[in-house]
């Protein structure tokens, strides 16, 4: 990776760094303060868009694990999350701590994960998309069928605590969600840099080449399953928490092939990407929302016809443009500027 123009690596350890240069430990040190001060200053609005972009990110960096990373294509996140969420609600309706519930209903997704995950074991691509596909249509019947899962009706799980304080509020469920979301994004960054990531990419690019290398497909397949089954769990548990009701309706198979939008807006194999996509996304769904009632009164005698599938039309064109115009994502685009300015005066 290109370093900024006289700046030079002396030991491995700042040759691999995450953060590398003075300005940028500057750069990540404010954001963080910035991000963990916003409830200080921020409305009820502000907070709650953070909390649900927060979770986003959590969801979709699996997803990125398991299809940007290692290449498995997936259309079941939304159903991993109704997993987590489920488990979760369930254990904390029972008495268990919502401390110890997380965790498990992390666990509980990464294991039906695995579950979902078999099938790549014998296909890929087009295939193994319609078994995830299957596989979320499966969860959610059996959600809705169940006594213990509410049925239709759902569960309303209460909200985490700690002795008599309350996490009941958006302003304190952002101390719960945010750091969760950074502790998330710090062990998603290592993976992809250690030998599992680099196993995982490997199998991505050419999973024939992989094995011969001596890698065993089937169980980094079914790992990168099980830890993206495993963070869609922690999100399925957050959300369900912080809204404190889960319904089947929360999760849909739109809500999953909008998780895959999301990465593909972003760029595929960048943690970066997740944050570009699942941001962008989400900004301009609310932005989408907003002009929803100018443009009904614009036009009123198309105002429902126009006004309801104003979301899903926007973000299909989306997704048009960018895989037409940018497959590789923002993230990509965000290197090309980063390698500009650091290259900068010698820009060659």
């Amino acid at each position: 990776m290109q370093r900024p123009c006289g700046t030079f690596d002396e030991t491995y350890g700042q040759d691999t760094a995450v953060v590398r240069t003075k300005p940028q430990w500057g750069l990540v040190i404010a954001g963080l303060i910035w991000l963990l001060t916003v409830p200080l200053y921020g409305g009820d609005y502000v907070l709650g868009l953070i909390n649900h972009i927060s979770i986003l990110i959590i969801a979709v960096l699996g997803l990125q694990i398991t299809t940007g990373y290692c290449g498995l294509v997936s259309f079941g996140q939304a159903a991993f999350m109704a997993v987590g969420a489920y488990t979760s609600a369930i254990l904390t309706l029972n008495g268990v701590p919502f401390w110890l519930a997380l965790p498990l209903a992390g666990l509980a997704a990464g294991l039906i994960g695995l579950i979902g995950g078999a099938p790549s074991l014998r296909v890929k691509g087009f295939y193994l998309a319609l078994a995830t596909l299957a596989v979320h249509y499966v969860i959610m019947y059996l959600i809705m069928h169940l006594s213990i899962t509410g049925a239709t009706a759902g569960l309303h799980p209460p909200p985490p605590k700690i002795g008599n304080f309350v996490f009941s509020s958006d302003k304190t469920m952002f101390y719960i969600i945010v750091p969760l979301m950074l502790l998330m994004t710090y062990f998603a960054k290592n993976l992809a840099r250690t030998k599992l990531g680099r196993a995982f990419v490997a199998i991505r690019d050419n999973d024939l080449a992989a094995k011969v290398m001596g890698i065993n497909l089937y169980y980094y397949k079914l790992l990168a399953f099980f830890i993206g089954c495993f963070f869609a769990g922690i999100a399925g548990s957050l959300l369900g928490h912080w809204w404190q009701v889960v319904a089947p309706e929360q999760f849909t198979i739109v809500q999953s092939l909008i998780y895959v939008g999301m990465i593909i807006v972003g760029g595929l194999g960048s943690v970066a990407g997740v944050f570009f996509g699942v941001i962008s996304l989400r900004l301009l769904d609310e932005v989408v929302f907003l002009a929803a009632p100018a443009l009904s009164a614009a036009f009123p005698t198309l105002a429902m016809d126009i006004a309801a599938p104003l979301s899903g039309v926007v973000f299909g064109l989306v997704i048009i443009l960018f895989l037409i115009f940018e497959p590789r994502g923002l993230a990509h685009r965000w290197e090309i500027f980063k390698t500009s300015y650091r290259l900068y005066p010698f820009s060659y």
